[in-house]
């Protein structure tokens, strides 16, 4: 395959003062990164991010606020789009924990109980004040409650949510975590309810469940490190199987499926650092290096619709580690 997807990886010089604090710098530089950023969360300096909207195009919106690592986490579809740190609030002005939909958005807000200090790009989560915004993010918990971004990442976050979408704040300031997982899949579904990625029983080579979402876009991740693919629909997962990833390129691809002279076609997503790849089509040998088990991509492929998105990635899907099977009885995916 050609070369790996590229996010952004940015800081931005963050606005200030929101919840009573003093504008600050945001440390860190310009760079690209795949969706492997999704393993390395908490080496991520105050005030960077990533950004990689086009990983899962569309579908509900979900916010999630690791207070114990200090992060904010965006899924859409079911999938990880984004990541960056945060600042919660400090001792005394503790951020609530639980399940909050967004009440009211306002990207040139000020506050009305910290001297009109300003809060770019405002969603509110509590009438009492507790809101995400633009603020300081000097690496630690410090606000009056609410939970600071970067500026750059409080514009992208305030344009692809709506009023009503759910934001779940979990985990404890003061006891600062530094490891996860860190599976792409979202552990919350678009209601704040606890999602139920569950692994293959031992010996089962693929789960099929498409009535869990009968509507909805489609994502499809294929994890190399854990030789599994995952299917979305409408965030919902419907169908998991083994897969054999057969390629040198460890690179991550974003493809979509798009109707060309009346017939569909895969096509690579152009995103920032690979923008020359936008509207390539993937050739045969690309989608021959993938073997699923036949009944699993028969299944798979009545599903397939225009607009489908499929993202390969070395990230991980939420099996247990070194756990392989093999694929028998397989095919491999036709253009």
């Amino acid at each position: 395959m050609k070369a790996g997807l590229g996010l952004a990886l940015g800081a931005s010089l963050v606005m200030g003062a929101a919840c009573g604090m003093d504008p600050a710098l945001a440390q860190g530089a310009k760079a690209t990164s795949p969706p492997e950023f999704a393993r390395r969360i908490e080496q991520l300096k105050p005030g960077e991010w990533v950004w990689a909207p086009d990983v899962a195009p569309e579908g509900p919106v979900l916010v999630y606020v690791d207070l114990s690592r200090q992060v904010a986490l965006v899924y859409r579809n079911g999938v990880r789009i984004a990541a960056t740190t945060v600042s919660s609030g400090k001792d005394g002005y503790a951020t609530p924990t639980g399940v909050f939909t967004i009440l009211q958005k306002d990207a040139d807000h000020r506050s009305s109980t910290y001297n009109n200090a300003p809060m770019p790009f405002q969603q509110r989560l509590t009438w009492d004040g507790v809101a995400l915004h633009a603020g300081g993010l000097p690496g630690y918990p410090e606000s009056h409650g609410c939970v600071h971004l970067p500026y750059q990442f409080a514009r992208e976050l305030f344009a692809v949510t709506k009023l009503g979408v759910t934001v779940v704040v979990e985990g404890d300031a003061a006891s600062h975590v530094r490891t996860s997982d860190n599976s792409l899949l979202s552990p919350f579904n678009d209601k704040g309810q606890k999602t139920g990625h569950v692994p293959l029983a031992g010996g089962q080579q693929y789960r099929w469940q498409p009535e869990l979402a009968r509507s909805g876009p489609l994502s499809i991740i294929v994890s190399r490190l854990d030789g599994r693919v995952v299917v979305l629909r409408g965030g919902t997962e419907i169908g998991r199987s083994v897969v054999e990833v057969d390629a040198a390129d460890h690179g991550s691809h974003v493809i979509t499926m798009v109707m060309r002279g009346g017939q569909p076609h895969w096509v690579y997503v152009g995103l920032p650092g690979h923008t020359s790849e936008d509207g390539v089509e993937v050739d045969e040998a690309a989608l021959n290096r993938l073997r699923l088990p036949r009944g699993f991509y028969d299944k798979l492929k009545t599903a397939l619709t225009p607009g489908a998105t499929i993202l390969v990635t070395d990230s991980r899907v939420g099996d247990a580690p070194l756990e392989h099977l093999t694929v028998i009885d397989a095919v491999k995916p036709a253009p």
